[in-house]
């Protein structure tokens, strides 16, 4: 179990005890101050996690809920064998907290819940290796577990708790952070390492405290992997925020220490398959544990086919061990490119937009040697294509378009790339025409032949060619463009809808190959003239780092219409947004309006805690932004012009510490038109 940020300070619980009274056998004397910043640790040497651990953890999907139980831990190891998630890498199952009782035995030992694991953790153990599978268990560095029942932490028992692990067969240790009692956390993991390693066990250890103590510049030597953040939730916003934290410290990771953004939420069903798709490729292209965190009894079809892409695992698991870098990042376009083993890059094309990208790189820009032209491997569509050097894709709101490169002296036996993008606004009015424009780009070093488009939209949609839609063909960095008319029927209700762009070709060796791409269209409708609140008004897309946006209230905790009367300072507001970092809220203004007004700060609602920047966008350009603003503050006044956008986009960032209890208002925001 790890702490909820959003429910209860994590910062706050270490200090229920003063560490005097502790009985820490094995720890000096506690010290206060965080270590200072140092250069990353040598690696432990022991042979283990030389590629980043995969697995299994239960408290995504079962928190500390009944469910979670022998028969649970039994069944999913079941499942890795059945569904071919052993073949495919996964090996641990790990048990997180409430696997205990609440209290020690008279020895100090401790106790497995006779109700949940009626027959021991050894038992459980020994069944999971019988599957040619390993255990993992959990406990705090403290003196409790991170869940208010109490479980007993390992903090002052590292040696007696870790002996237990090892007797019981387990092979894994995720070790957490709550109720810490402020002891210096390098000493608390080194303490647990040292009695790790006393067992004569090899245990993989997990180091859990968040990213507090920026355990990436001195852990390489004490844990296998460390946690770079505060917890993950089941949606885009929290997601995205831990992999925008994460992806800058790809220098610390390696064979045998790694950097863990969290485990995987895949399945739990508050993102999209684009969404888990997106999540499953870029923690594979940073080199991150992945740990499965969805109950895999109830798993759908297209979760085991996420989980189960061997080419993606391939990328995670390759044994350079490199974390992909940023190559760039700009207006929500990022690419990310990893070094691998064999010489080649894989390349993730990441939209963080909420509406369709043209991404772009090259092969020298990602780090390949100069050749003719390359073999790009498209790792979710399983097929091969060759290119002279450009990596393009138009890629759809949320998602990543992830690649293998290599300079290949065998590119020609493979078809050209091609890549498909749709221009124009892909906004429209109910009963009223758009007009839209397809392209289809030869990216190859060959001719694409006898290419043809075509575009397709939901039941009862008008989509109509004006223009060509075939060629004989298309040399390298040619384009077929073809005019569309789009038009939704009358009543459509305003959201998103799905258009797919298609195109066929065949290679000079006549070869068929197709290629096609989903897109979104938008219906909406014009905003009212004079001046709204933005809480009353209906949005284009939100998204929010932990629970949903909350109109004319506060946001609460994960359940929508949880949240309070939005209060900044003590001042209590009728109207406004309220929302959790890293969160984006678009509005439609169809070039009609002026300026938005609000006042903006961290909500009462989580006492001292909360860090934020509050941003306004107009047509992909900022237009006003604040600096930090903490829970000490009042409400700032922003105002932004938004004169002639067609698009505003109301943007909180976490502050540059991580979405700890970021609760964000936007309190009487207004749109003037």
């Amino acid at each position: 179990m790890r702490h909820l940020h959003t429910r209860s300070p994590r910062r706050r619980i270490v200090g229920l005890l003063t560490a005097s009274l502790l009985c820490t056998a094995g720890l000096a004397a506690p010290a206060v101050a965080a270590p200072a910043a140092q250069p990353a640790a040598p690696a432990l040497d022991d042979g283990l996690a030389l590629t980043p651990p995969m697995g299994f953890n239960n408290w995504n999907s079962t928190n500390c809920r009944a469910e979670f139980n022998e028969s649970m831990v039994k069944g999913i190891a079941d499942l890795f064998v059945e569904k071919g998630l052993k073949d495919a890498g996964y090996q641990y199952v790990n048990l997180d907290d409430c696997w205990a009782l609440p209290e020690r035995d008279a020895d100090g030992k401790l106790v497995p819940d006779p109700v949940r694991f009626p027959h021991g953790i050894k038992a459980v153990a020994d069944y999971v290796h019988s599957k040619g599978l390993k255990l993992g268990i959990y406990t705090s560095a403290g003196t409790k577990t991170c869940n208010s029942a109490g479980f007993p932490g390992a903090l002052g028992h590292e040696y007696s708790d870790a002996q237990q692990f090892a007797d019981w067969g387990v092979d894994y240790l995720k070790y957490d952070n709550c109720n810490n009692q402020g002891v210096d956390a390098k000493l608390r993991y080194t303490t647990m390492r040292d009695a790790l390693k006393a067992t004569g066990r090899p245990i993989v250890y997990s180091i859990c405290e968040w990213g507090e103590n920026k355990p990436w510049q001195w852990a390489a030597d004490v844990g296998h992997l460390w946690r770079t953040t505060g917890d993950i939730s089941d949606n885009w916003g929290s997601m995205l925020g831990i992999l925008k934290q994460n992806l800058p410290l790809a220098e610390y990771a390696g064979p045998g220490h790694w950097n863990d953004p969290d485990m995987l939420e895949v399945g739990n069903g508050g993102m999209t398959d684009t969404e888990y798709r997106t999540h499953f490729s870029m923690w594979s292209v940073m080199a991150a544990p992945l740990l499965i965190g969805s109950d895999l009894r109830t798993a759908s079809q297209e979760t085991f086919d996420i989980l189960d892409n061997k080419e993606v695992i391939a990328v995670d698991q390759d044994p350079l061990g490199k974390q992909g870098a940023v190559v760039s990042s700009e207006g929500g376009r990022w690419v990310v490119s990893k070094e691998m083993k064999d010489g080649s890059r894989a390349v993730a094309l990441f939209n963080e937009s909420g509406t369709a990208q043209r991404i772009a790189t090259t092969a020298a820009a990602v780090g390949l040697p100069q050749a003719s032209a390359y073999t790009l491997r498209d790792l979710w569509q399983h097929k091969s294509y060759n290119t002279a050097g450009t990596i393009s894709a138009t890629v759809p709101a949320h998602g990543t378009v992830l690649v293998r490169v290599s300079a290949d002296r065998r590119w020609a036996t493979h078809p050209p790339a091609v890549e498909l993008g749709l221009n124009g606004s892909p906004l429209l009015q109910a009963g009223k025409a758009a007009t839209l424009t397809s392209a289809v780009t030869d990216l190859g070093r060959t001719p694409a032949k006898h290419v043809s488009v075509r575009l397709t939209g939901p039941e009862g949609w008008k989509v109509r060619a004006t223009s060509p839609t075939a060629s004989a063909g298309l040399p390298t960095g040619r384009s077929l463009r073809t005019k569309w008319s789009v038009t939704a029927p009358a009543g459509t209700p305003p959201g998103s809808y799905d258009l797919t762009l298609r195109a066929s070709y065949r290679s000079p060796t006549g070869a068929r190959a197709d290629s096609s791409v989903p897109l979104t269209a938008l219906v909406v409708v014009p905003p009212p003239s004079g001046t709204s609140g933005l809480g009353d008004l209906t949005w284009m897309s939100a998204t929010n780092g932990y629970g949903p946006v909350e109109r004319n209230t506060s946001n609460g905790e994960s359940a929508a219409g949880d949240g309070h009367p939005i209060t900044i300072g003590g001042v209590v507001y009728d109207k406004g947004l309220g929302v959790h970092a890293e969160s984006a809220v678009e509005f439609y203004a169809g070039k009609a309006c002026e300026k938005v007004t609000a006042d903006v700060g961290v909500d009462d609602e989580k006492g001292a805690n909360g860090t934020v920047a509050f941003e306004v966008w107009a047509d992909g350009t900022k237009v006003a932004s604040t600096g930090v603003l903490t829970n000490a503050m009042p409400a700032q006044p922003l105002t932004a012009d938004v004169t002639g956008a067609e698009v505003i986009r109301l943007v909180v960032t976490d502050g540059g510490d991580g979405i700890d209890s970021d609760h964000a208002d936007w309190a009487g925001a207004q749109l003037t038109c």
